[in-house]
């Protein structure tokens, strides 16, 4: 594949997209595998949820790296993405509750779509504009790596706020 940034941004959006709605019912595909619940939802928690659009966008920046090796902003600007994207989800699914009451299982999906959109959108931008300086590219990659930490951490030690429950269970974690 040529270097296009929009190219390449759009299928790191479709890529994320398949890949977090598959990781959604992998879990319990696998007749609730313990290695599947490292990365993929394990209940309708929205903090569940960013776990699917979290992995599928780490593992597509690992592999678009080595073809923007070169780029010395690539993980910075990766993380400001990713970042942008996770935080997207929550701020988009209570604001939605709070005006609406709840939502329809529909309206999450939609959110999760949005919010990988916009994601890697704003990638593209940063990428095309150069609109960030990245003095320290392993920091940007060590801070994506931290994040997946506290994913696959929170999985089997969940704190016990509302993030993290599971709004039909009311259940936290992995049970």
């Amino acid at each position: 594949m040529k270097r296009s940034i929009p190219l390449w941004q759009f299928a790191g959006f479709a890529f994320s997209s398949l890949l977090g709605t598959v990781l959604h019912y992998l879990y319990d595909w696998t007749g609730q595998n313990t290695v599947a619940a490292l990365f993929s939802g394990v209940n309708e928690s929205t903090w569940e949820h960013m776990k699917l659009l979290f992995f599928p966008m780490f593992l597509f920046a690992v592999i678009q790296s080595s073809f923007f090796s070169d780029r010395q902003d690539f993980w910075c600007v990766k993380l400001v993405g990713i970042a942008v994207g996770l935080l997207l989800i929550p701020v988009l699914f209570y604001t939605y509750n709070g005006i609406f009451g709840e939502s329809p299982d529909w309206i999450n999906i939609v959110i999760f779509f949005i919010s990988a959109a916009l994601a890697y959108l704003l990638e593209t931008f940063l990428f095309q504009k150069d609109a960030i300086r990245c003095r320290f590219p392993w920091a940007a990659f060590l801070g994506i790596c931290l994040i997946g930490a506290a994913f696959v951490i929170f999985t089997f030690l969940t704190p016990q706020i509302p993030l993290f429950q599971d709004p039909i269970t009311g259940t936290y974690g992995i049970q």
